[in-house]
């Protein structure tokens, strides 16, 4: 009778069918949770995969243009003279150190296909080589342009490689090709995207159009075809070819038995970067978790059965009982205690805790989606982001962690110095820049040399902005872009305007600009003396040796002029082949003597080319500057003067602007030949 009682007690029965409903309710919005999470997780893992292979090809085509950028600037430099003598060409392709950097060999091969010079880690060759049978040699040549080879075996070392070739073309006329050959198996142009998978349980694979494997993370697989891994491609492979083999950059996803397989194409070589990961692999961890959430619902259900059976008792117990019971809803884990919709005050309770129960689910939730959506901004933003608060770094983004090369573990907490080329001073001067924009209510802009963790640096535009501009306690958020190229372009181009681009000297631009400075502030200064230097018999050198041994010859006269005066003095080329120099402080006799020295340093000048031996005379014209010299340009025209007279009186003569004496230097006045003939066989200038 008292078990009969017991079942058919109130207390028994609303457990019974609590627990039931209870289970039932865990049990329908289990599979469909799970069979929704599955799906989100495999279409959204799709998404990932497929972003992975864009952004794995964009990297790839970056770099083959970069080679091919390289290969095309170091053929410009290939001239008729360079291409006609084996020399002079193995010297040039020696000086391509940036070159010789990025391929693991650099060649020079004939319209003919036979290879001149190979120049690889063991140093320079000059093989016995034919390329004229190989497929990109023969493409090249056919369509006219720049072109990368299929995955090969090299003929010299016997190992694998794909090969940049460039069309070398003067007059219309091919004169053959520049190529730089690549290892495979080496690092520079695959071996980190194949490193990036290694460590994980997905397959990375970069095949050409034909299906053949440049690089893979099964290294069985190099220089073989895709579809001998029927785990991880051969479906998707026979997909992809069904369509006809597309080369889509933005992505393309093909369907493969048990795996999740994406692919895009490479812009240029042509290949095709494909990306596999076994859907099994994604979905374990879900399906772990989903087995033991069974086993705690199991055991959460016989919990709560006991826990009702209690509860149920409690409910004629004193309401101050059953509110202090209550409390344990908010012990960081949700219980459903199934309380009654009544009028009484225990049903008033209820609906409060059932309230508030929801609104705290609900700002979680909303607080998950804003953290969600925070953590993807950061994580696919392609400018770096830091959130920087007391000088330490509180929140990094992926790419401000590349730029840096730390990873976030080593940035955050620790202090904004780090990432700077020269902390002790650059911090505190963008510290007080930084302030004085915001208290003027503006974001901060400007440019800083930073230094990545091994130390290599680069130049970084920073964009700063306050959190809140009325708390500066509240934080800054950064944006960092690399503008190392930027940089260097001005840098470069500040430079070509004051230079000339032969000889590397001053040209006439800061010459007149000096000349200005020093004829304005003569009296500080002391005295100043203008050399200007006409050469004697250069244009025959032009009109019978050509306009490169003009070049050449004067390339020589700056280095011997330069060679002869302070480290202070102006030494420039107005134009042609007229050069000038501008001493200061100097006296005039001094003067007079450092231009002897230039005048005896050019007529020493011997310059061997095509077995003659070429030299040049000077003429001189001194000039000082006086507290008398009326201007710039009177100054200017004194020392042209002393330089016309010096050459009308022979050459070879340093002429004073000041005195009517000659200063005769060097060889005698009569003309001596154009040029010597060499009579050493070899080619040494006698």
């Amino acid at each position: 009778m008292a078990l009969k009682a017991l079942v058919l007690s109130l207390k028994f029965r609303l457990t019974l069918v609590s627990v039931a409903a209870l289970g039932l309710g865990i049990a329908l919005n289990s599979v469909s949770l799970v069979g929704r999470a599955d799906r989100d997780l495999l279409r959204a893992q799709q998404l990932r995969e497929i972003e992975q292979s864009v952004r794995s090809a964009a990297v790839l085509a970056r770099r083959v243009a970069d080679y091919q950028a390289a290969l095309q600037h170091a053929g410009a430099g290939l001239d008729r003279a360079v291409l006609g003598e084996p020399r002079r060409l193995q010297d040039y392709l020696e000086g391509q150190r940036v070159l010789r950097g990025m391929f693991s060999s650099v060649f020079f091969a004939d319209a003919g296909g036979r290879v001149q010079v190979l120049i690889d880690e063991q140093g320079v060759h000059l093989p016995e080589m034919q390329i004229d049978d190989r497929a990109y040699f023969r493409r090249a040549l056919s369509l006219g342009q720049a072109v990368v080879s299929e995955p090969l075996r090299s003929r010299d070392l016997g190992q694998p490689v794909v090969v940049f070739v460039e069309l070398i073309r003067r007059n219309g006329q091919v004169q053959g090709v520049l190529a730089g050959s690549l290892r495979l198996d080496g690092k520079a142009l695959t071996a980190d995207l194949v490193d990036s998978v290694r460590s994980s349980d997905a397959s990375l694979a970069i095949t050409d159009t034909q299906g053949r494997v440049l690089a893979a993370s099964d290294s069985r697989l190099l220089l073989g075809t895709l579809d001998k891994d029927s785990l991880h491609f051969d479906a998707a492979l026979r997909a992809w070819r069904g369509q006809g083999a597309p080369l889509d950059p933005g992505g393309m996803q093909f369907a493969q038995p048990g795996q999740m397989v994406s692919a895009a194409g490479v812009p240029g070589p042509g290949w095709v970067v494909w990306r596999s990961l076994p859907e099994e692999v994604l979905l374990r961890p879900l399906h772990r978790a989903r087995q033991q959430a069974l086993i705690g619902a199991l055991a959460l259900m016989a919990a709560l059965a006991v826990l009702l059976w209690m509860l149920f008792a409690w409910l004629l117990a004193p309401l101050a009982r059953l509110s202090d019971r209550a409390r344990t809803l908010f012990d960081g884990q949700r219980q459903d205690l199934g309380w009654p919709a009544d009028g009484s005050e225990i049903g008033e309770l209820a609906r409060v805790l059932r309230h508030v129960s929801a609104e705290r689910a609900r700002l979680e939730s909303v607080n998950g989606e804003v953290l969600n959506k925070l953590v993807s901004v950061l994580s696919s933003a392609p400018i770096g982001i830091a959130f920087t608060r007391r000088g330490k770094f509180e929140l990094v983004s992926a790419e401000f962690c590349r730029l840096i090369g730390r990873s976030e573990r080593e940035l955050l907490g620790q202090s904004t110095r780090i990432i700077y080329a020269e902390p002790d001073r650059d911090y505190a001067a963008l510290g007080q820049r930084v302030i004085e924009a915001f208290q003027t209510g503006q974001p901060y802009l400007g440019e800083w040399q930073m230094a990545r963790a091994d130390g290599s640096p680069f130049w970084a535009e920073l964009r700063g902005r306050p959190v809140l501009a009325s708390d500066s306690q509240a934080g800054t958020i950064w944006t960092v872009s690399d503008v190392s190229a930027q940089v260097d372009e001005r840098e470069t181009l500040a430079w070509s305007a004051t230079h000339d681009l032969l000889t590397g000297l001053s040209n006439r631009r800061t010459f007149l600009h000096r000349l200005e400075q020093m004829f304005s502030h003569r009296a500080d200064e002391g005295a100043a003396q203008l050399i200007v230097i006409d050469l004697d018999r250069f244009k025959p050198i032009n009109d019978q040796a050509g306009h490169a041994a003009g070049d050449a010859m004067l390339k020589l006269v700056a280095a011997a002029i330069s060679a002869c005066v302070r480290a202070g003095d102006l030494v420039v080329r107005t134009g042609g082949d007229e050069f000038a120099v501008l001493l200061a402080p100097c006296q005039h006799p001094a003067a007079l003597r450092i231009a002897e020295t230039i005048c005896i340093a050019i007529t020493g000048i011997a310059l061997s080319w095509n077995r003659h031996s070429l030299r040049v005379g000077a003429s001189l014209g001194v000039a000082a500057l006086s507290p008398l010299t009326p201007s710039v340009g009177a100054w200017l025209a004194a020392a042209d003067e002393a330089c016309y007279a010096a050459k009308a009186e022979g050459r070879g003569i340093v002429r004073s602007a000041d005195r009517p004496m000659l200063h005769r230097v060097g060889r005698p006045t009569a003309e001596p030949p154009l040029t010597t003939v060499l009579a050493d066989p070899e080619g040494a200038a006698t």
